[in-house]
């Protein structure tokens, strides 16, 4: 089995999620007491949120690098960061060490065209929804995501900062994401992404009122896979 290293702590809400589904993944396909090879490097993510905030993208990848070249010492096979956010500086951290990237953006655009979708919603930070780097990636793999308007982009972005990792989960705001989704309909969107680590806090993506991915699911299925192989 190879050894998955993981960037976390961005936040540890999800980190936390991202090690079970990991965990549980390699028993499922492993069986008996069959765990994951994981090493995880969980960061502050204080600093790394104000950088975000800050526009220091080239001060956050460093930060990245290093963690990434951290696992590399530690005996990782593979890095991958744990925040659809944070894969704006996914080259930074690439060019840093040796060792393969599993991309979210890849791994969400390869659900996506399994299942024929080409045009979904893509819910997550204002960094994610409004930088066009996200947008871009699945752009180029033939995916055109939407965003949400200037208010349910600002309110979403409230949400996960302000609650989700946090660990504050409101019925309120289980109530302002389904609305969301639900606008997008008439923008002939054909499924939604959960763009954001976090959102499957809210609720799975199987309760969205259009086929739903969760990046974290996704993420978390590739490298079980890389790990497996």
């Amino acid at each position: 089995m190879r050894t998955i290293g993981l960037i976390g702590g961005m936040s540890w809400q999800s980190s936390r999620i991202y090690y079970e589904r990991i965990n549980q993944l390699v028993t499922d396909r492993r069986g008996g007491a069959h765990s994951a090879q994981l090493i995880v490097n969980s960061l502050d993510f204080g600093p790394i949120a104000r950088m975000q905030a800050e526009g220091g993208w080239k001060e956050a990848g460093a930060v990245l690098a290093n963690a990434a070249q951290s696992l590399e010492r530690a005996g990782a096979d593979v890095i991958a960061i744990g925040a659809n956010t944070m894969h704006k500086v996914a080259a930074q951290v690439m060019a840093s060490v040796r060792l393969p990237l599993i991309h979210i953006g890849d791994t969400m655009a390869n659900g996506l065209k399994r299942d024929g979708r080409s045009r979904p919603l893509l819910l997550g930070t204002r960094y994610t929804m409004e930088d066009p780097f996200m947008v871009d990636h699945l752009a180029k793999k033939g995916i055109a995501a939407l965003t949400p308007d200037k208010a349910d982009r600002d309110a979403l972005h409230a949400i996960i900062y302000d609650e989700l990792i946090k660990g504050v989960v409101t019925d309120r705001s289980r109530e302002a994401v389904h609305a969301m989704i639900g606008k997008s309909g008439g923008r002939e969107a054909d499924s939604v992404i959960f763009g954001c680590t976090e959102i499957g806090m809210l609720f799975p993506p199987t309760e969205a009122c259009l086929p739903g991915y969760d990046t974290l699911e996704l993420h978390a299925e590739a490298l079980v896979d890389f790990a497996l192989a």
